[in-house]
């Protein structure tokens, strides 16, 4: 994980706007939409891909479409929370597609994960033979989502 964060200008922030409203536009529109010549839009372009900031481009897919409407949130808690159990815990998770999102937890419990499956029959498979398996686990709570309100991306951080 990179702590060190870069200064950001106006014409970075509106490339990140940009390009977080439309990951595929052009040079050409990019350059013309923040203001800029081709030139320094892709030096400038190119500097916050190789810093990190951006970090890569993808097609944005509808889960709904795809038959994964099943949300679960899944508190774990952990028997231990040595940097070798977080550490083991953190590179299993890494290989169950079903999970989401994992975040590590300052409260009551370890780690929250979110889980995406097709259905409850899903859901409680992954739990059973992925989850509950990984190292250090001690145990489950899970919250099935009812509808999202609100996800998606980081939005608007200029």
């Amino acid at each position: 994980m990179q702590n060190d964060q870069i200064d950001l200008d106006p014409f970075d922030r509106k490339i990140i706007a940009a390009l977080g409203g439309d990951g595929r536009l052009s040079i050409t529109d990019l350059a013309r939409q923040i203001g800029l010549s081709k030139s320094p839009t892709q030096a400038r372009l190119r500097r916050l891909e190789s810093a990190g900031v951006i970090r890569g481009y993808r097609a944005i897919l509808d889960p709904i479409q795809l038959g994964l409407d099943h949300v679960a949130f899944v508190e774990v808690r952990m028997t231990s929370t040595s940097e070798r159990a977080l550490a083991d815990f953190n590179a299993a998770i890494t290989r169950i597609p079903e999970i989401e999102q994992a975040h590590l937890i300052a409260g009551n419990f370890d780690y929250l994960l979110k889980v995406r499956t097709s259905d409850m029959r899903a859901y409680r498979m992954v739990l059973a033979e992925k989850i509950s398996t990984l190292p250090h686990v001690s145990s489950t709570s899970t919250y099935v989502a009812m509808q999202a309100v609100k996800e998606g991306d980081l939005g608007d951080v200029t």
